[in-house]
């Protein structure tokens, strides 16, 4: 029941093995049916001399057909129990296509598409099935309501819908074949001047937020990296990078010099409005942004500038091959909760993302009490990176708790391993 992945075109299609288990029961549908068929034929064509033959076939003939009618509801109930084996051996659902309330366009992007020239000689494929996360099971209706629209019409003003599955881990969702609503984006600044003029008001899509204008998102708390982030004149984030507040605020060209003039691009975890990247960019560095827009536009703000946005949560895997960026950098975003395992798959995949001798910048990371700040170190530590920076201190949590914490700075640089 392995799969592969293929890629074509711009897209990635998955391909299902056919199981022996498939095959054994196709092989005993199609030998029930040649069976029944060949019965039939005697029956119909042998020459009976007397009535009393004639009146025996009719009576085989019905007890043929009992028997395949019970040969055919073994089969169906060898299907069903072959699915749930298959259910357990993946430790999943699959979506029940079946199921009334499917919106059509799901049930025809999630078909199975045979391959053209049947089975493929080198790795066993037949068939491709399209790449759906599998925890959209949990959330069908949600899902059906966002595949719910009319075919080459404007899609629904329902990106918050979309929000909602990726949160609850349906990622990838489906395409759509819907036209998204387009936003006249006007007053954008040319590059770089973008990188610090205020974004205008008239270049996001406010539908699905509370606040209506930046104004209103500048007066709230909505994290501990974006307290008034979206003031570029007045705010902190005018100031953050160059200037400091406190021994655990590192500046970026000090960062930059531990790197030994080898950072050209990285990556910012759970960026804010984007400024980290914007301050980089000023330093001939390009810097992608993984953010959502969870109570604020982030992702239309960041492009504003003429940043890169990644609209992507933090349980899927990183889009990007193996050992590519020469800087990551990561702050309280990277608290994802849940159990330890869940920070472990993280940080194995920030390391994979991140180039030997390159540098992970954890930025005032807030650790809620001293035994997460030595589980964060020792889970460190497993890596075998060299420690460039390392600073403990104090900040108060503005946006939590309103108590001082205890707050990690590091950056580390990735050891080349055999």
């Amino acid at each position: 029941m392995g799969s592969v992945s293929l890629k074509i075109g711009d897209g990635t299609a998955r391909f299902q093995r056919a199981t022996l288990c498939s095959s054994a029961v196709n092989i005993l549908m199609i030998f029930s049916v040649i069976t029944t068929n060949l019965f039939a034929l005697y029956a119909f064509t042998a020459s009976p001399k007397h009535h009393q033959l004639l009146h025996h076939a009719h009576k085989n003939i019905s007890v043929i057909s009992e028997q395949v009618s019970l040969i055919l509801r073994e089969i169906d109930l060898s299907q069903k129990k072959l699915a749930q084996m298959e259910k357990e051996l993946l430790g999943y659902e699959s979506i029940d296509l079946s199921r009334p309330n499917i919106a059509n366009e799901l049930k025809l992007f999630l078909q199975r598409h045979q391959l053209p020239l049947g089975k493929d000689s080198r790795t066993g494929i037949t068939e491709m099935v399209p790449s759906v996360g599998h925890s959209c099971e949990k959330s069908a209706d949600l899902l059906s309501q966002y595949m719910s629209y009319k075919v080459s019409g404007p899609c629904p003003d329902d990106w918050s819908v979309a929000q909602k599955l990726i949160l609850r881990g349906c990622e990838p969702l489906p395409r759509r074949r819907c036209f998204a609503k387009t936003v006249s984006k006007v007053g954008l600044y040319p590059f770089p001047v973008s990188l610090w003029k205020p974004v205008g008001n008239k270049t996001v899509n406010w539908s699905g937020l509370n606040c209506k204008n930046f104004e209103c998102l500048n007066g709230k708390k909505l994290n501990r990296d974006c307290i008034g982030c979206f003031d570029l004149v007045n705010g902190y984030d005018n100031q953050r990078f160059v200037k400091s507040k406190s021994k655990n605020d590192f500046l970026v060209d000090d960062v930059l010099a531990l790197g030994s003039g080898g950072i050209r691009i990285g990556l910012d975890i759970g960026g804010g409005s984007g400024s980290f990247a914007a301050r980089m960019a000023d330093r001939n560095v390009t810097v992608i942004t993984n953010t959502l827009n969870i109570d604020a536009p982030f992702s239309e703000f960041i492009a504003a500038r003429g940043l890169f946005p990644l609209y992507l949560s933090l349980d899927h895997r990183f889009p990007f091959y193996d050992n590519v960026f020469d800087l990551i950098h990561a702050s309280s975003a990277l608290d994802v909760g849940g159990k330890p395992e869940k920070l472990e798959f993280l940080m194995f995949d920030i390391d994979r993302v991140l180039r030997a001798g390159g540098l992970f910048w954890l930025d005032n990371f807030f650790c809620a009490n001293e035994e997460k700040k030595q589980a964060l170190t020792r889970l460190i530590e497993r890596f075998g990176y060299k420690k460039l920076k390392w600073v403990v201190g104090e900040k108060v949590d503005s946006a939590g708790s309103g108590k001082p914490q205890v707050v990690l700075s590091a950056v580390l640089q990735k050891p080349v391993r055999a």
